[in-house]
């Protein structure tokens, strides 16, 4: 069965900030995201896990705001302040499988980013490229 995208999708990040503020959720860490963070900060990997993440479900995600927002989104400049380290599951959006499962999911996210359906085209083999990255730890 062919995916809905089967055709490609069109996203640019605009650096709004929109996927990192907001509805709380969960910025899972993959194996070795929080070593690169604290590397990026040049501060012990203890200190990263202690200040910044929470445990859940048998895992770490980044802290979140009382608002939602992501624990390094710079709410004055509206960017990441991690940015070159920032986890996959921030380098991937909006391509996650929740977001791509149907059309009228995109569609509904695309109505808070302004990224989507504009910019640079992504075939579907990019796409699926893409989300086998979830998958690898």
């Amino acid at each position: 069965m062919a995916e809905w995208y089967s055709e490609g999708l069109h996203f640019s990040c605009t650096g709004c900030g929109a996927c990192c503020t907001g509805a709380p959720g969960y910025v899972w860490l993959k194996q070795g995201e929080g070593q690169r963070i604290a590397d990026f900060l040049t501060i012990g990997y203890e200190e990263f896990v202690e200040r910044y993440t929470i445990y859940e479900y048998d895992r770490y995600s980044l802290k979140e705001r009382a608002d939602g927002d992501c624990i390094f989104f710079n709410s004055d400049t509206r960017q990441c302040t991690v940015y070159p380290a920032r986890p996959v599951q921030c380098r991937l959006w909006p391509f996650w499988r929740d977001i791509l499962s149907k059309k009228e999911h995109w569609d509904t996210t695309a109505e808070s980013c302004p990224g989507m359906n504009r910019g640079r085209f992504h075939s579907a083999e990019e796409i699926q490229e893409k989300l086998k990255l979830y998958e690898k730890d």
